[in-house]
């Protein structure tokens, strides 16, 4: 009968969630590249709380609802048993990396087959052999198991880069790639066995540094029972994710808002999110209520070893956990797949909600909940991975809805290093401004924050719909807050504000031009001084003669390192018509062009290198740089002769009236040789000099945005004519090269057509792409139109890119 009842309600659990909102990846807690946290499920409580780069930074909220337990958010923290010592266990070093050995029990030789199979006559229970031909770890350890417990069995394993795992002559696990911390994979029934094992790893570096370490665990109750709240829906908008659950006798909703409006600078660059919880009774009975959050310290460290200190105490009417790694390396990391281990994670309540917190591991604190023993030391020094638990207390709830909040924030001391300076977080005016200070004002905003956000995404809702349909809006609402998350706000020295992407997956780079062209829809809809702050850190490197080509940067380094380029190879077409086109969309903007007078003599030697190189381009990179070195690249040519037509735009509104018809007939004349070079018969194409290919020409959404007029509308006609004909389940491919597509280029390329409907039939597909998508990640804008499988990169900012029909509509009905 038990059994019945569990399959009943695991099917209403999966009917509920097919009729909710259906997403790659949800978004939690937003606001830059450190501090971005999303649910990677469609269930807020069937996976941990990630980082937008997939590790686990843990989030779980549990309600006691008449003194059962319900799990709403995230999922407890598994206890491990170990079988077999890792390496970070103390006193048993056993990993191995890239520096040589001296001779010895290392560089014993072996073949392939025996080594797997543990076959080879080694008299060490633990043994490895590098290859220092091949960049290869080949490792081996032998050991003896009294009994095999029905407990799940889980490899503990750490490497760079491919792997292949053997357990007593069997497969376990392969991968190709690698992972910088601890993975814990299950291990097949049956597989380990009383009496001796053994575990072969062969560890092959394709870049970098080689390192590889394992173990052995067995998964421990944590002896809580905690039953499962049932999601009933869930809604995400511009600045709230919203969900919905019935825990026992109450309805909870749990609001989860970042409250990012552009419109007000120093709100967006303030680092406190909100967590709002609403409970009403289900059945009209009162219901005695308890909600139970805790955050892992994980979310303050790069990897979960690293030691932290944890504080609790009060100030200014808050209640504040407070926790960060002891060693504090403010500055000291730069790569792509890193999370913040300096500054401090901040959860506060207002006291006068008379929460109580504590600190303790995840089972000790859950334990301390379920009987209602909240005493707990107010300090922890030097230890791993602590939990800042809070209670808040509801008392009896009924009909009418009660709610309590509580705030989640991040103070990373220092932000950004650019060009040797360490820039402070926007907020920090002064030394006597505390990060306290920060939370005590976030509180006395949440009223007013939590009015205006709604209204917000409402309004973005509206806009979106009425320009591109309800699919359109869904896409922009949940580009929103990935595309700003993926930015810092911080002021140069010279007090240029700095708007610094990171190329989230895609390298790491801080500052890449060509991810802020696709990006900066959103920004020049909601607050164009956010691009200009996209943009004056490339001007700056420039100006100062730090740069000294006739084309700008492709970035300025690796974030949160800002100190020059660290790409290997220019795109000097590419990133010359970016800056040139970005600058005239500010003017459009704005209304005026004294941004680009500012930056004349740049933008000016900029246009000088386009006129020569840009009509018919030399083999080169251009933004999609993954589809490799295209020479005669008529897209890139169509960025050229855009770039050329607005300098003479912006010319004629300084009033430079010679250099404005020079320019302007150039650009005309280019556009005229262009059509007669790319010509295909029905079509345009890929490269000049191939004319059985074809490719999205969105670099021509400019000529129409800018009513620059440089090429005649059956050309957008003709290729969306085209495009039409080669669409694919999800989507528009980039070319003719390969099925795959990047997303925001589909907008900018259907955003070329006046007719509704028509640019629904180009938009639809990516909404099916984003619904159906195998992948469960925050959205990638690189992604294959059949399969619907990402082609990588993930959490970028270039979805700011799809705003671009609200921007066109905007700027159509001035």
């Amino acid at each position: 009968m038990r059994n019945f009842y569990a399959i009943a309600f695991c099917c209403l659990f999966a009917s509920q969630l097919v009729a909710q909102e259906k997403l790659p990846a949800y978004p939690l807690i937003t606001h830059d590249t450190y501090l971005s946290l999303w649910s990677f499920s469609e269930g807020l409580n069937q996976s941990v709380t990630k980082h937008w780069t997939g590790k686990d930074q843990s989030l779980l909220g549990i309600a006691k609802v008449d003194g059962k337990m319900y799990r709403f958010l995230g999922e407890e923290s598994k206890n491990y048993k170990t079988i077999l010592p890792a390496a970070d266990e103390s006193g048993y070093e056993v990993s191995y990396s890239y520096k040589k050995p001296q001779r010895g029990w290392n560089d014993i030789s072996f073949d392939d087959v025996h080594w797997k199979k543990g076959a080879a006559p080694f008299g060490d229970d633990r043994t490895a052999k590098t290859n220092w031909d091949t960049d290869e770890i080949y490792y081996r350890r032998k050991f003896s198991l009294a009994q095999v417990s029905t407990a799940k069995k889980f490899l503990k394993l750490n490497h760079d880069d491919n792997v292949m795992v053997y357990l007593n002559g069997k497969m376990i696990y392969q991968k190709n790639g690698w992972v910088h911390q601890y993975d814990f994979l299950p291990i097949p029934d049956g597989v380990l066995k009383a009496g001796d094992n053994v575990l072969a790893i062969e560890c092959k570096n394709t870049a970098g540094g080689r390192y590889l370490d394992a173990g052995l665990v067995e998964e421990v109750s944590n002896g809580t029972k905690i039953l499962t709240a049932v999601q009933t829906n869930v809604v995400v908008e511009a600045t709230n994710t919203i969900y919905d659950f019935k825990c026992g006798g109450i309805n909870l909703k749990v609001t989860f808002t970042s409250p990012l409006l552009l419109n007000d600078i120093k709100l967006t660059a303030r680092p406190i999110s909100y967590i709002n919880y609403a409970a009403k009774s289900a059945d009209g009975k009162p219901h005695k209520v308890d909600i139970y959050f805790s955050a892992s310290s994980n979310l303050a460290v790069n990897t979960p070893d690293q030691l932290v200190s944890v504080w609790k105490y009060n100030s200014g009417g808050l209640s504040i956990l407070k926790t960060g790694t002891v060693e504090q390396p403010v500055l000291q990391k730069k790569n792509d797949d890193l999370r913040i281990d300096w500054g401090y994670l901040y959860v506060a309540v207002p006291a006068k909600s008379g929460a109580k917190q504590f600190i303790g591991n995840q089972v000790e604190n859950l334990n301390r909940f379920k009987a209602s023993r909240y005493a707990q030391t107010a300090q922890a020094l030097n230890v791993k991975m602590q939990d800042l638990s809070t209670i808040i207390p509801f008392g009896t709830v009924g009909v009418k809805t009660m709610e309590k909040y509580m705030m989640l924030g991040y103070d990373d001391l220092k932000s950004i290093e650019y060009f040797g300076n360490q820039l402070l977080p926007v907020w920090r005016t002064s030394p006597s401004v505390t990060f306290e200070t920060q939370l005590v004002q976030a509180n006395k905003d949440y009223p007013s924050l939590k009015l205006k956000t709604k209204d917000f995404d409402k309004k973005l809702v509206a806009e979106a719909t009425s320009a591109g349909g309800k699919e359109y809006a869904d896409l922009c609402k949940l580009a929103y807050r990935q595309s700003i998350a993926a930015h810092k706000i911080v002021y140069a020295p010279n007090g240029d504000i700095l708007f610094l992407s990171k190329e989230n997956f895609s390298g790491g780079f801080i500052n890449t031009v060509d991810v802020t062209y696709p990006s900066a829809p959103l920004y020049l809809r909601y607050n164009p001084e956010l691009l200009k702050g996209m943009l004056n850190g490339i001007f700056y490197y420039s100006e100062s003669g730090k740069w000294n080509k006739d084309y700008p940067a492709h970035d300025i380094g690796t974030y949160p390192i800002a100190n020059g380029q660290i790409y290997g190879e220019d795109m000097p077409v590419e990133e010359a018509g970016n800056m040139i086109i970005l600058v005239g969309a500010i003017a459009k903007a704005e209304g005026n062009a004294k941004y680009a007078e500012k930056h004349w003599k740049e933008i000016s030697r900029w246009v000088g290198y386009l006129s020569k190189e840009g009509l018919d381009p030399a083999n080169q990179l251009c933004t999609d740089d993954f589809a490799g070195h295209l020479a005669r690249n008529a897209n890139l040519s169509v960025k050229a002769i855009v770039a050329i037509g607005v300098y003479a735009q912006l010319a004629q509104q300084l009033g430079k009236v010679d250099i404005a018809l020079k320019f302007r007939n150039s650009a005309l004349d280019m556009a005229k040789k262009w059509q007669t070079l790319a010509g295909a018969g029905d079509h345009y194409a890929l490269t000049f000099n191939d004319k059985n290919t074809w490719s999205q020409k969105y670099n021509l959404i400019w000529d129409k945005l800018l009513q620059l007029n440089l090429f005649p509308n059956d050309v957008y006609r003709k290729e969306l004519n085209y495009y039409l004909t080669k669409q694919n389940n999800y989507g528009l491919p980039l070319d003719s090269r390969r099925d795959y597509t990047k997303s925001d280029w589909i907008m900018w390329t259907a955003t070329l057509s006046d007719n509704q409907q028509e640019f629904q039939k180009f938009i639809k597909p990516i909404h099916k792409f984003v619904r159906e998508s195998p992948d469960k990640v925050p959205l990638s804008d690189w992604h294959e139109t059949i399969s619907g499988k990402k082609a990588g990169f993930q959490a970028r900012s270039v979805v700011g890119g799809y705003f671009i029909k609200i921007l066109a509509d905007k700027w159509n009905q001035q």
